[in-house]
């Protein structure tokens, strides 16, 4: 059985957060770059059910995990 993909619009939109491309792109640089030693899920930015969320679905390896780690690697991007 093929693993769900979501893409990062839905991830956002998941997550409570305005999920089109501008806000996205928005949010992303408005809270890069995320810290080495700060995991997803640890950022202060998150609700704790936000933050949750993410730690599950890294930890478990969810079918939101590939996008998660996406956004992981937007955040931690430096400009």
């Amino acid at each position: 059985m093929e693993r769900p993909v979501h893409s990062l619009s839905a991830l956002f939109a998941q997550l409570g957060q305005p999920d089109d491309e501008k806000s996205i792109m928005q949010f992303i640089e408005r809270h890069r770059p995320l810290a080495d030693d700060v995991l997803l899920h640890e950022a202060p930015f998150w609700t704790p059910s936000q933050a949750a969320f993410l730690r599950e679905a890294i930890a478990c390896d969810a079918d939101w995990a590939d996008v998660a780690d996406e956004l992981n690697v937007e955040l931690r991007a430096r400009n």
